[in-house]
């Protein structure tokens, strides 16, 4: 099979509409060819001009480890073209940004989940994009999670940079296709290109992620296919004052980590709870000390997740559910335990907002756990009434079946 990146370089009529144009790369350290070659490289060795670079969140290297850490603009050393930084000064491209090419190729790889930065930042880029009469073609690329659409839609007026757009947590969409979605939710007049994969078989072998390709880091704590299969529930520990992994080789991919819980009783009251949800996975209680962020140097009882090998289910795992359904459990167990982050903590730079809301575009999630007569039902009605309202609206914008 062949990526967005990969049919580009093998195509001579697509590299012949970029000849006479300036061309700006959106790119991370994920942003490579089939042969691990930077699409950077990849694209100047081709006879592409290539006048200008720009780096999403944890920058164009991948080299900003935590969340809310600013990547400068800088110069390249080797090509001597600016790379900016769309999380620096600025989440949206300026002018001046939107000056240096004439078409913008998109090729970030993304994670399938509506809190993860790459989709905002498609968004804004293909409004600036509009305003100034610019191209863009998505280089289009897996989405490792799958078909599989999970979590209520974002709320009107709960909008942030981890917050588009009213998507659910979980959209199982490409990037191309989202762009195709933004388009027509915005009524955007930009002139948009996708160059498709060639054999991406979202049902097929990986579920996602094509068995044939190496994982790299999208970005520093994406390490592997499991915690982009996880990612959708367990980013939302990032609201909460247990530890999501962060300071340790696999974070991201625990329903929670802290030195004064029980995980083992946390799991028996989740099967007690709703067993359904603990379905798909293993859950294995294990220990960890983290290096740095919550809980540094402290020894923490955890539920790793093994979404991953013969314990994997593809369409039985619901990872949204199954980190609500910990937090139940957490609170049911622990009915005084400060579990959510208070609004002095700004999660992605807003204010005066829980950011366990921010991440989920509005308060029904933290209001179902800390809600002792709310059942598992309740939530599960709440969502699936918006899931399947956000597959019907993308059903047209698909382009892989």
């Amino acid at each position: 099979m062949k990526f967005g990146i990969d049919r580009l370089l093998a195509d001579k009529q697509l590299l012949s509409a970029l000849e006479g144009k300036r061309v700006a790369l959106v790119a991370h350290p994920a942003s490579v060819t089939a042969d691990l070659t930077h699409s950077l490289d990849a694209l100047i060795a081709a006879g592409v001009n290539v006048t200008s670079a720009f780096g999403p969140q944890h920058g164009l290297k991948g080299d900003k480890q935590d969340n809310m850490v600013e990547t400068a603009d800088e110069t390249d050393p080797q090509y001597g073209i600016p790379v900016f930084s769309l999380y620096g000064e600025v989440r949206r491209p300026t002018g001046q940004m939107m000056s240096s090419a004439d078409v913008f190729l998109f090729d970030l790889q993304d994670l399938g989940c509506r809190i993860y930065t790459f989709v905002t930042t498609l968004l804004y880029l293909l409004e600036e994009a509009g305003e100034g009469g610019k191209e863009v073609w998505v280089l289009d690329r897996p989405n490792p999670a799958g078909r599989p659409v999970e979590g209520t839609l974002l709320v009107p007026g709960h909008e942030s940079f981890v917050g588009a757009a009213p998507m659910p947590m979980r959209h199982g969409l490409t990037l191309g296709e989202m762009g195709h979605w933004f388009i027509a939710h915005f009524g955007l007049d930009v002139d948009y290109r996708v160059v498709a994969m060639e054999g991406w078989e979202p049902s097929g072998e990986g579920h996602g992620w094509p068995t044939s390709r190496i994982w790299i880091n999208p970005s520093p704590n994406a390490a592997n296919v499991n915690m982009a299969r996880a990612y959708a529930g367990t980013v939302m520990i990032e609201g909460a004052t247990v530890s999501e992994g962060r300071g340790t080789t696999r974070p991201l991919e625990v329903l929670f980590g802290a030195p004064d819980i029980d995980a083992k009783a946390v799991l028996a009251e989740m099967h007690g709870l709703q067993p359904d949800w603990v379905q798909g996975c293993a859950l294995r209680d294990c220990w960890f000390e983290p290096t740095f962020h919550k809980h540094t140097g402290k020894l923490c009882n955890a539920l790793m997740i093994h979404a991953e090998g013969p314990h994997y289910d593809h369409d039985m795992f619901k990872p949204w559910r199954l980190q609500a359904l910990a937090f139940k459990a957490i609170r049911s167990l622990y009915p005084d335990y400060e579990l959510w982050r208070g609004t002095d903590f700004k999660y992605e730079y807003t204010n005066d907002v829980l950011a366990i809301d921010v991440i989920n575009g509005g308060p029904s999630l933290r209001e179902w756990v800390d809600d002792a007569a709310a059942r598992p039902s309740d939530l599960d009605a709440l969502a699936s009434n918006d899931e399947a309202a956000w597959v019907l609206t993308v059903r047209e914008h698909l382009l892989y079946q």
